[in-house]
């Protein structure tokens, strides 16, 4: 089917034809009433069709197919598993752009290109906060360029325009599907910390994690990340200029190396809590975390931020508060910061000197015949821990059936002895765990200390049966 239509910039189209005009003039009055205008000649007709097939044949040679080796801990021991994704090439020496949940604890990462030829990969770079990762293939010097993709301006994009997402949907090697931008903006409550997302209905279904989101001028808008199930088609990628913004830190350092504030903030027409500020100026400070650099600076709580080193910010919605988390993130680290706010009618200009944030997921370790993995607390990751004990590790997860199950250990539970040893890291957990299976036979019981909701328990670790061998 052909349709007319008429170009905007950025490659967006507006269907034009096949609509009737909802006022009819009669022709008499219009020829009446209407002053001449010169002749021009109609607008060329576009084969859609045509329109996606060039998008996308400059787009598709550049997709991945990802397959990974994972370790997992969440049953209580460690488990290799294979998990599919989807990546996007982004330059001609191998460098492929997909998401972080795709590679995270990766042994082992496989891709296989459009021509059929398959390569090893290492990982350069990810960020769990944002979702995304930068591996590249292991070539030889010298290897012919790969054929890789561009990336566009996402802001150009507005409701309505066509995309296609790419990837391999259930592992089945690669696809594409159509559809339109839903949202441009769409804020997804505990998922937006530092970007917004772009909502569309092309189909995006597990495997297609890590895929481009391709306009009609075959650039990436955007890296497939989320879609839902069930409901209809709803999928959401991670805006290109959110890409573009991160990328060089990926591969200069291989992380983002967000700063910390501690500071909580809400917009001032906060709908979901039916509280509403006068103004449109600043945003509001909700809280800040204990000890954290905000607390130092001397925020407080309903305070109202009206600058970041000197440049104004306004949070009116929720849609507003990425943008001011990134920019708070990005601070250069142990660096004092100039900022205003405004506390009971009168300005104060304080400095704020973020922190490094860090790692966001404690590390794991699998501790075999205890029948138990264990993980590092996590200031991010296990808020609720951390607040007990800001430097441990906890019961991850417990086999069953299994030694640690049998004996009432539980996930959560945070580790605090190891019959006299003191537990802190877990270079503590795998040295007491090691030096208890060489006593194997002889001793056999562990006297295991541990908090649980924040109070201590005593538990008797009996080891002497092997799950393993049953």
């Amino acid at each position: 089917m052909k349709m007319r239509s008429a170009r905007r910039p950025g490659g967006r189209m507006l269907i034009a034809g096949l609509v009737t005009a909802a006022l009819v003039v009669p022709a008499a009055a219009a020829m009446e009433q209407a002053p001449a205008r010169p002749e021009s000649a109609p607008p060329a007709a576009i084969d859609f069709r045509q329109v996606v097939q060039k998008a996308k044949d400059r787009v598709f040679p550049a997709v991945v197919f990802i397959r990974c080796l994972t370790e997992s801990h969440d049953a209580g021991k460690k488990v290799t598993q294979e998990v599919s994704g989807s990546g996007v090439l982004v330059s001609p020496d191998g460098e492929v752009l997909t998401n972080w949940h795709v590679i995270d604890k990766a042994a082992e990462v496989r891709c296989l290109l459009y021509d059929g030829t398959h390569y090893h990969a290492d990982i350069l770079g990810s960020d769990k906060d944002t979702d995304l990762a930068l591996i590249r293939l292991r070539r030889e010097e010298g290897a012919a360029a790969l054929p890789h993709a561009t990336l566009a301006d996402s802001n150009l994009l507005t409701e309505g325009d066509f995309v296609m997402a790419m990837g391999a949907p259930w592992g089945m090697s690669r696809s594409v599907t159509i559809g339109i931008i839903s949202s441009v903006r769409r804020y997804l409550p505990e998922n937006s910390e530092y970007s917004l997302w772009l909502q569309t209905d092309a189909a995006i279904s597990p495997g297609n994690s890590g895929g481009p989101l391709v306009n009609t001028e075959g650039e990436v808008v955007g890296i497939n990340t989320r879609g839902v199930m069930a409901g209809g088609d709803m999928g959401f990628s991670v805006p290109s200029n959110t890409i573009a913004l991160l990328l060089p830190r990926l591969r200069e350092s291989g992380q983002v190396q967000w700063s910390w504030t501690g500071l909580h903030l809400q917009p001032l027409r906060d709908f979901n809590r039916n509280m509403y500020f006068e103004g449109t100026h600043g945003v509001i400070v909700s809280g800040a975390e204990p000890d954290s650099p905000a607390r130092r600076a001397g925020i407080e709580a309903r305070d109202r931020l009206v600058e970041i080193n000197g440049v104004c910010v306004a949070a009116v919605t929720e849609e507003d508060l990425p943008e001011i988390r990134r920019m708070l993130g990005l601070l250069p680290e142990n660096a004092p910061t100039p900022i205003v706010v405004e506390r009971g009618g009168e300005r104060l200009a304080l400095e704020l000197t973020p922190r490094d944030k860090g790692r966001v997921e404690g590390e794991e370790l699998d501790c075999p015949r205890w029948d138990l993995t264990v993980k590092a607390i996590n200031q991010f990751d296990n808020p609720d821990l951390h607040f007990h004990r800001r430097e441990g590790v906890f019961i991850l997860a417990t086999r069953y059936p299994g030694n640690a199950s049998t004996a009432g250990l539980r996930a959560q539970d945070i580790l605090l002895k190891v019959d006299d040893r003191e537990i802190t890291t877990l270079d503590d957990v795998r040295e007491v765990h090691a030096q208890s299976l060489k006593q194997l036979p002889g001793k056999r019981r562990l006297m295991v200390t541990v908090l649980r909701n924040g109070q201590e328990r005593l538990v008797v670790l009996d080891i002497a049966r092997d799950f393993e061998r049953r």
